[in-house]
C-alpha cells in the first residue's frame, strides 16, 4: 500500500514547519508547495518542493499540472478569496482538504469554558478572526452543497522556539533582564492556553488521511493553561531574570497602541482553556507532553545562541515605557 500523498501550501512556518518535518518522518509522501523565499525553518529532506504561488492560481496549475493528492492542507489561507480560489484549484483532486483557522474565532469572550468545537464564532474585536470565521462559513457550505471533503483545524497559541508569547518579543526579556519593568494584560490571573509546535504536529499528522475527520472541525491545544503572570515569570526564570510586572487594563493598552490593544481584546485579554476530548477520540492515544517552561528554556537558548536575534522594537519599548509610568502602583 503507497503512503498518503500529500501537498502542503506552505510548510515552513511555526506551526507548519513541525508538521512537514512529522509527517515525513510518519512515511508520508509529502510535497511542499512554495514561493521559494528562504526561511529560519528549513524543510525536511525528504519532501518534495515544488515553486508556485498560491496567490497566482495560473502558476500552481503549471507546476501541479493533473496532479492528485489524498490531502491538501494549505497553511497560508486567510481570507474568503483565498480560500475560494482553493476550491477552485482542488475540487475532485485531493480526499481531504484540511483548512488552518483559529481558536480566536470562537466566541469572544467565551460564556463558558472549557471551550469545545461547538462553542459558537463569533469576534467583534479581531478582523482576522472574522476573516476565519467567514472561510470556515464559506467551506461549510461547499461541503454540505458539493461535498468538498474539508476538515477544520483551530490552533490557539501554538509556539516553537523562535516565538517569545508577548506582544513585542524580545524586548520584554530584555526588559526583564535591565530590570525595567514589564506590562502584563489586566491583573494578570486570566488562563491562557499555550501548545509547543511538536505536540500540535503529533495531533495534526493522525487527522491527515483520517476518513473520520471529513466534515469536522477540530482544535488542537495543550491542556496546560497558566495565568499570564505565571508565563512571564516562566520566561523570566528561563531569561535568569527577576520580572517587575505592572498590570495595565487591556483597554488602556488599547488606547496607547491600537493593534497591540487588538489582539488583546480579540484574543488574549480572555482566559481560554479548551476541551480536546475530540481530537484525542480522532487521534487516540494522542497528548500533548511538552511543559511550558520546558518550552520556555528552548526559546532563551535559541535567543541567546545568536545576538543578532535579540531585536529590541523601540515603538513597543517606547509604549510600554508609557504604560508603566501611567499605571505603576503609587507608594
Amino acid at each position: 500500500m503507497s503512503a498518503p500523498r500529500v501537498l502542503f501550501v506552505g510548510g515552513s512556518g511555526v506551526i507548519s514547519s513541525a508538521c512537514s518535518a512529522l509527517a515525513v518522518e510518519a512515511g508520508l509522501d509529502l510535497t511542499v508547495l512554495n514561493r521559494g523565499t528562504t526561511s529560519t525553518r528549513p524543510l525536511p529532506e525528504a519532501a518534495r518542493v515544488v515553486q508556485a504561488d498560491v496567490r497566482d492560481p495560473a502558476s500552481v496549475r503549471e507546476a501541479l499540472g493533473e496532479e492528485e493528492f489524498d490531502v491538501v492542507v494549505d497553511w497560508v489561507a486567510f481570507t474568503p478569496d483565498h480560500v475560494r480560489t482553493d476550491v477552485e484549484l482542488f475540487a475532485g483532486r485531493t480526499g481531504q482538504y484540511v483548512f488552518i483557522s483559529s481558536a480566536s474565532a470562537y466566541q469572544t469572550p467565551p460564556l463558558r469554558v472549557p471551550v469545545t468545537e461547538s462553542t459558537p464564532l463569533r469576534n467583534p474585536f479581531w478582523q482576522y478572526s472574522r476573516d476565519k470565521i467567514a472561510c470556515e462559513d464559506l467551506l461549510t457550505r461547499a461541503y454540505r452543497e458539493d461535498g468538498f471533503p474539508v476538515t477544520v483545524v483551530r490552533p490557539s497559541h501554538t509556539y516553537d522556539k523562535t516565538l517569545l508569547p508577548f506582544d513585542g518579543g524580545w524586548t520584554v526579556v530584555d526588559r526583564m533582564r535591565r530590570g525595567a519593568e514589564v506590562v502584563v494584560h489586566g491583573d494578570g490571573t486570566s488562563l491562557w492556553t499555550l501548545t509547543h509546535h511538536r505536540d500540535f504536529a503529533a495531533a495534526f499528522t493522525g487527522l491527515l488521511a483520517n476518513p473520520r475527520a471529513i466534515g469536522e472541525a477540530v482544535q488542537i491545544t495543550s491542556d496546560e493553561a497558566p495565568t499570564w503572570d505565571q508565563i512571564f515569570r516562566t520566561v523570566a526564570a528561563a531569561a535568569g531574570a527577576e520580572p517587575r510586572l505592572v498590570h495595565v487594563p487591556s483597554d488602556a493598552i488599547a488606547a496607547e497602541d491600537a493593534e497591540w490593544g487588538a489582539g488583546l481584546l480579540g484574543d488574549k485579554a480572555h482566559s481560554m482553556v479548551f476541551d480536546n476530548s475530540k481530537v484525542k477520540a480522532l487521534v487516540p492515544g494522542w497528548v500533548a507532553t511538552t511543559p511550558f517552561a520546558t518550552g520556555a528554556r528552548e526559546m532563551l537558548e535559541w535567543y541567546d545562541a545568536d545576538p543578532a536575534r535579540q531585536v529590541v522594537d523601540a515603538h513597543m519599548d517606547a509604549v510600554m515605557d508609557r504604560l508603566v509610568e501611567a499605571h505603576r502602583p503609587r507608594r
